[in-house]
């Protein structure tokens, strides 16, 4: 499927692609043609080198993608549990903890136990 390239001057990029596009529309220079199914298929010749082919190719590759490190596939490794309390008091001492001692606004117990208690951050 051979295309045949219509420049338009207006769309060029550089003078000289601008000069180049006139000549070739007033038929001083011939039109360039592009066969995209023969491109194509050129590059899938260079996208797989010969090394490639063999058997080893195929060492080489999986040399070069094998991991550095070893990995568990063990799920026991790491165990984590949080129990649900549904204790609000929980939730109270956590909000203490994360507030530490650094001042945070105008945030005081009394704010926190109420915002716990409609169940949304105060305005």
């Amino acid at each position: 499927m051979s295309e045949t390239i219509k420049p338009d001057a207006n769309q060029a990029s550089t003078q000289d692609a601008q000069l180049a596009a006139e000549s070739m529309a007033e038929g001083r220079e011939k039109m360039q043609s592009v066969d995209f199914d023969a491109d194509y298929a050129a590059a899938q010749q260079f996208s797989v080198s010969d090394i490639d082919r063999t058997d080893e190719g195929e060492k080489a590759a999986a040399e070069a993608t094998a991991p550095n490190f070893q990995t568990s596939n063990s799920s026991n490794d790491t165990k984590l549990e949080a129990k649900e309390t549904g204790d609000p008091n929980d939730y109270m001492d956590m909000a203490k903890d994360v507030a530490g001692t650094e001042a945070v606004g105008n945030v005081s117990d009394d704010l926190i136990q109420k915002a716990l208690e409609k169940g949304q951050p105060g305005k």
